[in-house]
């Protein structure tokens, strides 16, 4: 049988080789020759050479010497601040003793125990000038005819914070359609914070009136707070931040846990090949599922993606619970607090608008410039 590794004198693979080479050196060419492609190169290599950390590699050793210094101050500058944190949480602590009269009023007018004097409930509306034009006589016509007509008088505010759930996105998303009428029962939403020299946390209690769903008359949530900065990157401090959190355990009465749901599964025996339906009970989309919450990994595993996202998620809607919600409920109940938080975003809008703007004004000279209009979220939880 004949050889067919050469020819001429030359190996086949030697030859493959230089034919390769060959068209590699061709198309090495043809790309070079492309403008576009040269002015992408030459930006690229303009934005590595201009880079801060390239720039500090030029410096004498001397002069990185002394950076070297600032970025210990820096650490200490971290852990003074880490310092201000704590008296900060020491200072809402006292404070939250001097709101909780005042929430327990709150709670006292929305259940109905207790019904506000005529001095409490007196509030001037903006249109206040208007009302008075109306007068008195306006308002006790409108009482009488309400009062003929058999109005209801229901006790205290009814559905409040369930109606909170509902205007506000971050917590609606979560609710389900059969949590709704548990989410009925709820009388008071309360922010307790840690102990003096107890680390750092607080817990959400969920104050609910005698239900048909579970007999737990409280329900908590306690969030771990940590203010100190991380020895593998301290310069990444930037205040205290959740950490962990722990749910409680809901007893739930016979048959209504809307945690979990049953489902029907066929099975095949291997051997006989008969088939029987066996019943099992899975996880079920709920917002009591707020109080199963998901672990942070404490062994220095990270999460995944989703895991990730869901505790980000888990830790905002608490901080929104501690620092919106409960101290401004009512505003939330009439929508006003939402409407503040709408226009505040859309004036960081329209202010970025009215710079690009100017800056627009100051390179055509020629341009007529229009009027501004103004614009009129223990231990581990088990779910029993």
């Amino acid at each position: 049988m004949a050889d067919n590794s050469f020819s001429d004198g030359v190996p086949a693979d030697s030859g493959e080789a230089a034919k390769n080479a060959g068209s590699t050196e061709k198309l090495t060419d043809q790309v070079m020759q492309n403008p576009q492609v040269l002015a992408a190169l030459q930006e690229r290599l303009d934005n590595v050479s201009h880079t801060p950390s390239s720039y500090i590699e030029t410096l004498p050793r001397a002069v990185k010497r002394r950076i070297n210094a600032l970025k210990q101050l820096q650490v200490r500058c971290a852990h003074i601040e880490a310092k201000f944190y704590e008296e900060v949480h020491d200072l809402e602590r006292k404070y939250a003793a001097l709101y909780q009269p005042l929430f327990d009023k709150r709670r006292e007018f929305i259940t109905g125990d207790v019904e506000p004097t005529d001095a409490e409930s007196e509030w001037h509306s903006e249109n206040e000038e208007e009302d008075k034009l109306a007068g008195d006589m306006k308002n006790k016509v409108v009482i009488a005819e309400k009062a003929a007509a058999g109005e209801p008088d229901p006790r205290g505010i009814p559905e409040f914070w369930f109606t909170i759930f509902r205007n506000v996105d971050m917590l609606s998303e979560l609710v389900q359609e059969y949590d709704e009428p548990i989410l009925k029962h709820l009388q008071d939403i309360k922010v307790k914070f840690s102990d003096p020299g107890q680390p750092m946390s607080f817990v959400l209690e969920f104050h609910f009136e005698p239900n048909d769903y579970f007999t737990n008359p409280v329900l908590t949530k306690t969030y771990k707070m940590k203010s100190e900065p991380d020895k593998a990157d301290p310069f990444s401090f930037e205040g205290p931040e959740i950490v962990d959190c722990d749910g409680c355990t809901i007893d739930w009465k016979k048959g209504r846990n809307v945690t979990v749901k049953t489902i029907k599964k066929k099975q095949k025996h291997k051997g006989r090949g008969t088939v029987r339906t066996i019943t099992k009970q899975v996880p079920n989309e709920s917002f009591f599922n707020f109080f199963n919450p998901l672990k942070a990994s404490g062994d220095g595993e990270s999460l995944d993606e989703d895991s990730e996202f869901t505790l980000a998620s888990d830790f905002e809607i608490g901080h929104f619970f501690r620092e919106r919600i409960v101290p401004r409920a009512v505003l939330y109940f009439t929508g006003e607090a939402i409407e503040d938080d709408d226009n505040f975003e859309e004036g960081e809008e329209g202010e970025e608008e009215e710079l690009e703007g100017d800056e627009e004004g100051e390179e055509e000279d020629d341009a007529e410039v229009n009027p501004k209009k103004e614009s009129s979220q223990p231990a581990e939880c088990k779910q029993q």
